[in-house]
């Protein structure tokens, strides 16, 4: 069994909880500009482990940023602090949409951290939230 295995029943819990969704920039995997992907909040090279509670549902643009990453810098006070977690942080809590739901905006230094390092507002996502928009689609409950 390889390293990245994860189990079937895993992978539905992981899709299931996210409703499809990406749980960083809250895109929808069903109009996802590339494959879902299941995510180990905490890094198994950072020693997480291949279990629920470390595991989340990102688009691949989040999971590459994201990377091995668990922390960044915040904009305002320049400090290194924690990613955004989904398992264990409230995504409304350093979060919120700005622009007419077209952006994501950082509420706390690790919400302006997590938009930084994970470009959870690069072009093509934001061009998909546009589109969304329009169709009636965005943004997500």
């Amino acid at each position: 069994m390889s390293r990245d295995y994860i189990a079937a029943a895993l992978r539905r819990l992981v899709f299931q909880r996210s409703k499809g969704y990406c749980e960083y920039c809250r895109s929808p995997g069903r109009f996802a500009l590339g494959s879902m992907e299941i995510e180990h909040t905490m890094p198994l090279s950072r020693g997480g482990r291949t279990v629920g509670k470390n595991l989340a549902l990102a688009c691949r643009g989040c999971n590459q940023n994201k990377g091995s990453q668990i922390e960044g810098i915040d904009s305002v006070s320049l400090e290194s602090v924690q990613l955004y977690n989904p398992r264990e942080m409230g995504w409304d809590d350093h979060f919120a949409w700005g622009q007419g739901t077209l952006l994501v905006v950082g509420k706390t230094p690790t919400g302006r951290a997590t938009v930084a390092v994970l470009r959870l507002n690069r072009e093509g996502v934001v061009n998909l939230r546009r589109l969304m928009i329009h169709s009636g689609e965005h943004p997500p409950d």
